[in-house]
């Protein structure tokens, strides 16, 4: 089918279509993992985006049950140069053309991704409309011009848990090709705002049971948990969206910092720590979203060099140093990767320590956490 898509900045292109069909409005973002799209498209941190994937040929291995992050993509759309829907992979149960059309996510193909590309990176990441039923460029301004940004909406409500549970599984067994069974002696209290699946498999592989909760849970149903011995301490997940507009998490957060709670972060959790410290997030120009980040972890004092994995518009400013000590740091960008509060039992990371598929140089970061409940 064919799609018309309209950038922001005015900028117009005609490709072909797959997955659901329709008329779709979110920020334009990419990607420059090697492998792992299933993941990427299921990540609820990507709610309201449409994702460019730098790697050419997106679809070759299909998909399956196990690789997803979460029970629904939530993002609006994926852009790619070019789709293969002839798929082949001994672990592949159906092709990402059909999983998009269950989804009801736009898949956009002949595109030239190089050149998305190179324009966000220029330009920085923009709001864009794609349809496969309107071609008309005046109207689909319109439609964009209409629709409210990603910094104004508040995706959290869609993609949190509305009712609380306890996640089952450890870490995936790739020799058994199934995820280890639970193994914990701590319990913890996971407030989701979009949490991955593979982050919880990997706090209960780390020996923490894990409760998760909806973003909407009040602090003092978290602090009376922790003062009844039912949890240890609370992890604060990954989600979408700008920070800055969860004005009620924010007070939330800083009452059970009061508490002194045992407290991890990680991706918009950092961010949120940070905000509920008094120091307010901001944009980057385009973002980090891919597999192959070096970050320097300054911890005991030995820096070491992880590739990392990550996703994430919003950064904590420089000026958190006043309150914490920063542990880790973009070596890209310069931009501050993970800190550890002074005086407070709470410390929190930008990047994706559980990085599936990989790399996994990060993965101690879940025994930190465990170390200190």
């Amino acid at each position: 089918m064919k799609v018309t898509v309209l950038l922001e900045n005015g900028m117009s292109f005609t490709a072909r279509g797959f997955g659901a069909g329709g008329t779709k409005v979110g920020e334009i973002v990419f990607n420059t993992s090697m492998t792992g799209y299933q993941e990427i498209i299921t990540d609820p941190s990507y709610a309201g985006q449409f994702v460019v994937f730098t790697m050419p040929e997106i679809g070759n291995v299909g998909v399956n049950k196990d690789d997803n992050e979460s029970k629904k993509a939530y993002l609006k759309g994926i852009i790619v140069r070019e789709y293969v829907d002839n798929w082949s992979n001994f672990r592949g149960e159906k092709s990402l053309n059909e999983f998009l059309k269950e989804q009801n996510i736009l898949g956009i193909s002949e595109i030239d991704t190089r050149f998305l590309t190179k324009l966000i990176r220029k330009e920085g990441a923009m709001m864009m409309i794609a349809s496969s039923k309107i071609h008309n460029i005046q109207k689909l301004k319109e439609i964009l011009n209409q629709t409210p940004r990603i910094e104004e909406v508040d995706y959290i409500k869609e993609v949190s848990t509305k009712e609380a549970y306890i996640h089952p599984n450890g870490a995936w067994n790739g020799k058994e090709f199934k995820y280890n069974p639970k193994k914990t002696d701590k319990k913890i209290a996971v407030l989701d705002f979009g949490v991955k699946r593979n982050i919880l498999n990997e706090l209960t592989q780390a020996g923490m049971e894990c409760k998760v909760m909806p973003a909407s849970t009040k602090a003092e149903e978290i602090i009376e948990m922790y003062k009844n011995g039912e949890i240890q301490g609370v992890f604060l997940s990954n989600g979408p969206g700008d920070p800055l507009i969860l004005n009620e998490i924010h007070k939330e957060i800083q009452k059970i910092l009061k508490e002194k709670i045992p407290m991890f972060g990680i991706c918009l959790g950092h961010q949120l720590l940070s905000i509920s410290h008094g120091y307010p997030t901001y944009k980057l120009k385009f973002g980090h979203h891919g597999g192959n980040h070096p970050v320097k972890n300054y911890i005991n004092r030995k820096p070491v060099v992880e590739i990392t994995a990550q996703n994430h518009n919003y950064n904590v400013p420089e000026e958190i140093e006043k309150i914490a000590e920063v542990t880790h740091k973009n070596l890209f960008d310069g931009s501050i990767e993970g800190v550890k509060y002074k005086n407070e039992p709470v410390f929190s990371v930008q990047h994706h320590p559980e990085a599936s598929p990989g790399p996994h140089d990060s993965k101690y970061i879940f025994k930190e956490f465990y170390n200190m409940l």
